[in-house]
Formats: C-alpha cells, structure tokens, sequence
C-alpha cells in the first residue's frame, strides 16, 4: 500500500530524507467485484490512505518524516460476491490515517518520525460471499491511524517516533463462506498507533 520516495538530497557518504506531508482532503476507495467461474485466483483490495510514505537505502541515511492528517474522511470499502474459484480466494479492505516505512542496509541511519492524526474516522468495510472454493480463503479488513515501520542492519541507528492519534478508527468484516476444500481466514484489525522496528546484525 506504500508508494516509493527516494532521497530528497544526497551525498557520497550518504542520504538526507526530509518528508513533510500535510492532508486535509477526503480520500475514498470502494471496490465492488462479481467473480464467477474462474480456474485460478481471485483477489482484490481497496486501500485508502492519507499520507503514505516509503523510504529504502543501501547507504548511510538521516530520515526526518512529518505527517500530519486532518481529513474529514478516509474511507475504504470492498464488496466481494465470488463463486466457483478453482484456485485461492484473498480479499482486504485497508483505511490508514499516516503511514511510513523505513528500510535501510547501512553503517548508520538516524530515524526521527513525527506522525499526528486528526482526521474524523479512518474506516475500513469489508463485505464478502464466498462459496464453492478449492483452494483457500482469505479475507482481512484494517484500519490505523498513524503505522511506523522501520528495520535495518545499521550497527548505529537511533530511532525516535512519535504518535499522536485523536481520530475514530473502525474496521468492519461481514463474511459468508460455504464449500471451501482449503483452509479460511477472517480477520479484522482497528488500530490507533502501530510502531514496529527491527534492528538485525549481519556480522558472523
């Protein structure tokens, strides 16, 4: 669901990434599918986000990110009918306020993220009637306020993010599932604030 940015200033020991983003409008995503008799896969997603940022280096890299939401709606929703699917069936519905992601492969990276959502409610719906399937189903419905992502094998690498999170958050899954040879899943997941940072050594 994440969009690629690269570095906004460079140099030969490094990056420099400074993301500011600042989102007052409504975004709205709806996916309606009808899905009937196919002899492989069936899958979908609708994603509706109102700042999205992702951040990949193989050098040293100082990142700032600012992201700041105001909007009065940031809506995703996916209406699934799916019959006769010989092979997997997977479905999500994704509403997210602020999101970013970091990934680096240097000697240093120095993170500092600053994510505030304001908006009204980030909300995510999925509906889905499902039946006749031979493989497996998967069905996922979220919906965040503000995600923070980071990992990298930097031996030095502070890290600072701050999470300010004022809106309602709403993910809703109704499912029907019937004749299903595989394996089902159903999930769904609101969230205010998510952070998750993995900082892995690579030396023997």
């Amino acid at each position: 669901m994440l969009s690629p940015a690269f570095a906004g200033n460079s140099t030969d020991t490094g990056s420099v990434i400074l993301n500011g983003q600042v989102n007052f409008n409504v975004e709205v995503s709806k996916l309606n599918v009808d899905v009937q008799d196919v002899g492989g896969d069936a899958v979908g997603q609708s994603v509706a986000g109102g700042n999205v940022v992702d951040i990949t280096t193989m050098q040293d890299t100082k990142v700032n990110n600012q992201q700041y939401s105001k909007s009065a709606y940031i809506g995703s929703e996916l209406n699934a009918n799916v019959n006769n699917v010989s092979g997997s069936v997977g479905y999500s519905s994704q509403a997210v306020c602020n999101a970013a992601d970091v990934s680096t492969d240097p000697t240093t990276t120095d993170v500092y993220s600053n994510q505030e959502c304001r908006a009204q409610d980030p909300a995510s719906t999925l509906n889905a009637a499902v039946s006749n399937v031979s493989g497996d189903v998967s069905l996922a419905g979220s919906s965040v306020g503000n995600n923070f992502a980071e990992d990298t094998n930097a031996p030095n690498a502070p890290v600072e993010t701050y999470q300010i999170n004022s809106s309602a958050t709403y993910s809703t899954v109704n499912a029907s599932i019937a004749g299903v040879h595989g394996s089902t899943s159903a999930t769904s997941a609101a969230i205010g604030n998510n952070a998750e940072i993995v900082h892995y050594g690579t030396s023997n």
